[in-house]
């Protein structure tokens, strides 16, 4: 018996097969293109997207055969959403997170809804990558589109209607719309009325792991899957991370890095706390059953190395071409193995939590003309472990225990990376044998359905351990130091506003 698990990121979407035991069987990528407009915009086709899924589904289950695939769940990136006219036809490119277009319409919103009563509901609070803006902007601004649209469908509930099935959104993915009631799995009649929708125009919430449909017999030959082949409800792509880094009970946090730094706690309720709404940390529904999560996130993670290869590795490339190690792990063995003596305010990109602000600016202080190179590399992947350190204090204020962290992601294959961020935190990180947690996650979820195993007991046989990278006590303290002046940091930048 095989289970697949397929990731609709926003670059790339990812298809993996995995045996009953966890055992990876094969793995397929494909990847498309971000369109930008010149007002802000940040779309996906979206038929692009589902034609690029499906190929990739396809030569997972080729490299398997003749081993059927008997269930499968999808993994979305949050708040992207497309208009669907009544064929069932993409009106318009999907608005991703990072469309900024919508960015008018939240202060507006915040004065005449209230902030509060928004959090209370849905668990967040406003920031224009979620899809309650996007909609507004559309309805504004492409008001053709509007009134064609009979359904707004995001990726995973639009994936499920392209292949026959009605179209069934997670809770997890639907709280990230701002349009759900965290607390009751509903959408919420007042902020829909508010926004001038309907709840028939969205797709069907559900709990992850609940059956969507089973697939005709000629969409599952289409696809190389079982005949009659089980869709599952997914959900949201950081809590089907989380999921499948065996995160199910509370206490564990997964700790990923790629473009993004996120760390993805879980509760066994909702939490819903003054201390979290002033630190814009979200409550919503977790891809366990009646399980829930929030996100502390830097939007500077992975890719500020990026910017340092790019724009001062040079070196390091032309090294990398020669010898075929990658540039990111020479750039890596570059930093020294003490602290740097540079603060860094790791805002190249706006922030994430707590503060959410999309105009202030990076910092790098203490440069001198001795500084080297690795010691700028370090600092700077020291500010965004001072960042997420940051963000695990406030939730630590807010009763929310991290017992646990396990990592995940680009970051997480390099010794080094994971050793600075437990020396920075001051906590155990345990890495994990784990690619695409993603897909893992919402295999584990049709597996689940399939088998009707305890996804706690999945967890345990798929999830694998396998080193636990523990604070070196002198760095340690010297971050603990450091830390109470990176604090400091952001209030003192802000004030200069460089525009």
């Amino acid at each position: 018996m095989a289970y697949l698990g397929l990731d609709i990121g926003t670059s790339a979407c990812k298809a993996v097969v995995y045996a009953g035991n966890g055992k990876r069987l094969a793995l397929a990528r494909r990847e498309y293109d971000i369109h930008y407009t010149s007002d802000g915009g940040a779309e996906l086709n979206p038929e692009e997207v589902v034609a690029k899924c499906f190929e990739a589904i396809r030569e997972c289950s080729a490299r398997v055969a003749p081993r059927p695939v008997y269930a499968m769940g999808v993994s979305s990136q949050g708040e992207a959403f497309t208009a669907i006219d009544r064929q069932g036809e993409a009106l318009c490119n999907a608005m991703v997170s990072a469309d900024s277009r919508s960015a008018p319409y939240v202060e507006p919103w915040e004065q005449q809804f209230g902030a509060d009563r928004l959090y209370q509901i849905t668990g967040h609070t406003p920031h224009p990558l979620f899809t309650l803006f996007k909609l507004l902007w559309l309805k504004d601004n492409r008001p053709e589109i509007w009134r064609k649209a009979v359904k707004f469908l995001c990726f995973e509930d639009f994936f499920h209607q392209k292949l026959g099935l009605r179209p069934v959104i997670s809770y997890s993915l639907a709280g990230r719309t701002l349009l759900f009631d965290v607390r009751n799995q509903i959408w919420d009649r007042e902020i829909l009325a508010a926004a001038g929708l309907t709840g028939e125009q969205l797709a069907t919430p559900m709990a992850s792991g609940s059956l969507v449909g089973k697939l005709s017999k000629q969409m599952s030959a289409k696809l190389g899957l079982a005949e009659g082949a089980a869709v599952v409800a997914g959900g949201h792509d950081q809590t089907c991370g989380a999921l499948g880094a065996g995160i199910v009970k509370a206490g564990m946090a997964m700790y990923a890095t790629g473009t993004v730094e996120c760390i993805t706690p879980v509760f066994d309720k909702p939490v819903f706390s003054q201390e979290l709404l002033a630190n814009n940390l979200c409550t919503y529904n977790h891809a366990v059953k009646n399980m829930y999560a929030t996100l502390a996130y830097s939007l500077t993670g992975g890719n500020i190395l990026k910017w340092f290869r790019d724009e001062l590795g040079q070196k390091e490339v032309e090294q990398a071409q020669k010898s075929g190690k990658s540039a990111y792990a020479l750039l890596l063995d570059a930093m020294p193995e003490e602290p740097s003596g540079l603060l860094v305010l790791p805002y190249f990109t706006p922030s994430g939590t707590p503060y959410f602000d999309t105009t202030t600016k990076g910092a790098i202080l203490g440069l001198r003309l001795n500084t080297s190179r690795g010691e700028i590399i370090k600092a700077l992947l020291e500010g965004v472990a001072f960042e997420m350190r940051l963000n695990l204090e406030i939730l630590a204020r807010a009763g929310c225990r991290i017992d646990e962290l396990r990592a995940m992601g680009g970051g997480a294959k390099s010794a080094v990376w994971t050793q600075l961020k437990a020396d920075v935190t001051g906590k155990n990180i345990i890495v994990l044998d784990v690619v695409e947690a993603g897909c893992m996650g919402v295999a584990m979820l049709a597996c689940a359905w399939h088998t009707g195993r305890a996804i706690e007991s999945l967890a345990a046989q798929w999830v694998k351990p396998v080193a636990t990278v523990r604070p070196q006590a002198g760095h340690a303290a010297f971050y603990n130091k450091r830390f109470r002046q990176y604090k400091k940091l952001y209030p003192v930048v802000k004030q200069i506003n460089i525009p």
